[in-house]
């Protein structure tokens, strides 16, 4: 065979051939096949649809956002919302009899019973009792629906606190803030959809698997959020490398990734939005967590010129920030690390409680309170709770132990029926008597207001449809509005 740039028999030197040409005559045009293919295949890929892309509710919502406030350790209901004066009438003996064994994580209900050291008053025109350590809550209780009836499945922190937060009492599955987010997706375009701000002294016993997403997609985890310049470790972009050139890497790869990546390969998915929008966060984060910049009047209504309020008071005000820009959902703790630093009264009930309300108080008040101002709380759905409450016997002879037959949460916000008390304890506070709630139902009302369909926000996992309340709950009827 002549050169390709041998002259022909009239002199004509032919212009140099391509590749292409090369793989045409090559083999039978075989080689050709397989670059049609490829470039086929290169000029079919598209954008890749964001996971997290707002979706529309299965019917129409009530909430459109979450701020759950949970104190980590457990407030003692029967000394905060669900007053019990047959405590003091009976102080000091023992549980009678036919309240049969109690068993709790380290006393057997055989202690004497200890009333509460805080004196109650019904506040507002719904008439809800709240006692002395909540006086700036109190103001707010026509705002509020209290359920006092709520039961879990263990008396230890940790299953306890996956049962209110996933349904289930072992990790490993998805967190209510991962389902409310697989089934809604984000309105925030430049933030997380599900945002976590822990106490700073630690995290609660359960870890983060309280707010992971399981089996879910690895998009839909919470992501923890800190005050200050450097609201996530290891965001900001190394020295010396230019947004232009950041922004062109990522195109680049994202090109790449285009080409070989199967559109239904989940967790390749949420790697790729994670670069995305951790890429958008460099910009919008850091305003969004700079709270400094809110008017001098808001920062002290949640209390930030005060030492005992202002970290807590920082991360309310915080929520609300994230919620405003569209934030679907934001799990804000209180308690965590050391037990000095939670609800987990064991012993010395008046400190750890005055301590704890003192740091809280106020801060939920402002939230409650600016939410409504700015017309947000219409369409934020705010939620108090614990892992369970504590027993009306004392510990220590100054302390109570776990109680997960009956305590209380209120609901607050979108699309709650506000200014109701629902459900009750006995006559003691030990255990749910009327209208017994579990955390199906509870898991399932939350998902109604936010327009979800227990039974139609499932996932398939294992060969099951997997769902948050796994063989299903109740909704709560008279929570809603």
């Amino acid at each position: 065979m002549s050169s390709s740039t041998s002259p022909d028999p009239q002199g004509h030197i032919p212009l140099a051939r391509t590749r292409r040409n090369v793989l045409l005559d090559a083999a039978h045009g075989f080689g050709a096949i397989a670059l049609q293919s490829l470039l086929a295949r290169e000029g079919q890929a598209a954008p890749r649809i964001n996971p997290l892309a707002a979706k529309p509710p299965h019917f129409p919502a009530k909430a459109k956002s979450v701020i759950f406030l949970f104190m980590v350790g457990a407030p003692s209901q029967i000394d905060t919302f669900d007053p019990k004066p047959g405590l003091k009438k009976y102080e000091g003996q023992k549980l009678p009899e036919s309240y049969g064994k109690i068993q709790s994580q380290f006393t057997d209900g055989s202690t004497p019973l200890l009333s509460s050291p805080w004196a109650f008053q019904q506040h507002g025109q719904s008439g809800a009792w709240v006692s002395s350590l909540m006086p700036n809550l109190a103001r707010c209780v026509d705002d509020l629906c209290f359920v006092r009836s709520f039961h879990t499945d263990s008396v230890v922190h940790a299953p306890a606190m996956y049962h209110v937060h996933s349904g289930r009492i072992l990790m490993g599955y998805p967190s209510l803030g991962a389902w409310v987010t697989y089934g809604l997706g984000t309105e925030s375009d430049n933030l997380p959809a599900y945002v976590v701000l822990p106490q700073p002294e630690g995290t609660p016993e359960g870890g983060t698997p309280c707010w992971g997403a399981g089996f879910l997609p690895a998009v839909h985890q919470g992501t923890v959020l800190r005050p200050g310049a450097t609201p996530i470790l290891n965001l900001q972009p190394p020295p010396g490398v230019t947004q232009q050139r950041q922004r062109a890497t990522l195109d680049l790869l994202q090109k790449m990734n285009d080409l070989d990546t199967d559109a239904t390969d989940s967790e390749m998915g949420a790697r790729i939005a994670s670069y995305e929008l951790a890429f958008r966060m460099q910009r919008y984060a850091p305003e969004a967590v700079d709270v400094s910049k809110e008017p001098e009047h808001v920062r002290k209504l949640y209390g930030l010129d005060q030492k005992r309020t202002a970290d807590f008071g920082s991360r309310c005000l915080l929520a609300r920030r994230m919620v405003e820009r569209g934030v679907r959902f934001v799990q804000l703790y209180s308690g965590g690390g050391p037990v000095s630093t939670q609800w987990d009264a064991h012993k010395d009930l008046v400190e750890n409680h005055e301590k704890m309300c003192g740091m809280t108080d106020q801060p939920i008040a402002a939230l409650l309170t600016d939410l409504k101002q700015r017309g947000l709380l219409d369409s934020t759905l705010v939620i108090w709770g614990s892992e369970f409450g504590r027993l009306p016997m004392s510990q220590s002879g100054n302390g109570r132990d776990h109680n997960p037959h009956g305590f209380t949460m209120w609901f607050a916000g979108g699309g709650v029926k506000a200014g109701r008390t629902i459900g009750s304890t006995d006559e003691f506070g030990l255990r749910a008597q009327d209208d017994p709630y579990s955390m199906r139902d509870f898991h399932a009302t939350i998902l109604h207001l936010l327009g979800l369909d227990q039974n139609q926000l499932w996932y398939l996992h294992n060969g099951r449809q997997e769902k948050l309340t796994d063989f299903g709950g109740n909704v709560i009827q008279r929570v809603v509005a």
